[in-house]
């Protein structure tokens, strides 16, 4: 599983072949969905499922409406966000600041459930600290409201992403409850997802910020985990295939303006992994026209040749 938003990057991993879904983090206040970052992130029709969409919101009425309502946009999966550690989402009393009051929990994760025709998720973190680790009793509250999967973050809302996350604690979230549990937090390899899974018991486990740059490791993983095969890191020109396609979706989905902008984030992960590199990062930084992105992207396998 991979915490990507990004609807052609999900297509480009699928290309990797793995077994594996995708969430997307939409707010629920539909007050918001006019802006531009949002109207992507709704339009589900199109996609190839599952469609799993996450939600953001304390209001319970609020979460449960905007549930109905992604559903009715295509979203095969409706999950609920209990486990985002920015300060934006906190400061609304949303994302992991919920797990503070696990009354208010209750009431959004029963008024979802209740509302959505489709099965609804949940993924926190540990706790609001490691004085308030509170995961399994959520995990509870989660099972017995109809919650169908628990993702959990293997590390509380005050370490944000600092230090590393304890798999011993999640295995005690998975040992508490009977529904589906999937780890996440630290997974950047598959011998590490092997491990993961062996020492927390764990369903399955979740991909974040390692994909960035290197969506093949999703299906390294599934490879490594179902067959015990390890694969080999893609050939350069393997990689330009790859960025050739991803880049002329995002100009595709984003129009040119934007999916330049976001090309070079994307493509600027994977290149910050390959030697020799610094320089393209550079140029393709400052590239104004879609076509030139791509024409840059296509002499990438001549690194290799320089090498």
């Amino acid at each position: 599983m991979a915490g990507v938003t990004d609807r052609p990057f999900r297509d480009l991993c699928r290309a990797f072949g793995a077994h594996w879904a995708v969430s997307e983090m939409v707010t629920a206040d539909k007050n918001l969905w006019s802006t531009r970052k949002s109207r992507h992130r709704l339009a589900h029709a199109s996609e190839t499922g599952p469609r799993w969409v996450q939600l953001a919101g304390s209001e319970p009425n609020q979460i449960a409406e905007a549930a109905k309502l992604n559903v009715d946009l295509g979203a095969d999966i409706i999950d609920i966000n209990m486990g985002c550690p920015a300060k934006k989402v906190c400061n609304k009393a949303a994302g992991s600041s919920l797990l503070r009051d696990e009354h208010l929990v209750s009431d959004i994760l029963h008024a979802v459930v209740s509302a959505a025709s489709v099965p609804v998720t949940l993924k926190i973190r540990l706790g609001w600290s490691w004085d308030e680790v509170n995961a399994p009793t959520i995990a509870h509250i989660a099972e017995d409201a109809g919650i169908q999967l628990l993702t959990v973050h293997g590390r509380t809302r005050a370490c944000r992403f600092n230090g590393h996350a304890n798999y011993d604690a999640i295995a005690t979230v998975k040992q508490s409850v009977q529904i589906p549990v999937i780890a996440n937090g630290d997974i950047d390899s598959a011998e590490k997802a092997a491990h993961v899974l062996k020492v927390t018991g764990c369903d399955g486990v979740m991909i974040g910020r390692a994909a960035q740059g290197s969506p093949w490791l999703i299906g390294d993983i599934d490879t490594f985990i179902r067959k015990g095969e390890e694969r080999l890191v893609p050939r350069l020109r393997d990689v330009k295939q790859m960025l050739l396609h991803h880049v002329g979706a995002l100009h595709e989905f984003y129009g040119e303006y934007q999916g330049l902008r976001i090309a070079r984030k994307h493509v600027g992960w994977t290149l910050d992994g390959i030697e020799g590199a610094d320089v393209m990062k550079k140029i393709f930084n400052r590239i104004e026209v879609a076509g030139d992105q791509l024409a840059l992207i296509d002499t990438l396998d001549e690194l290799e040749q320089a090498a």
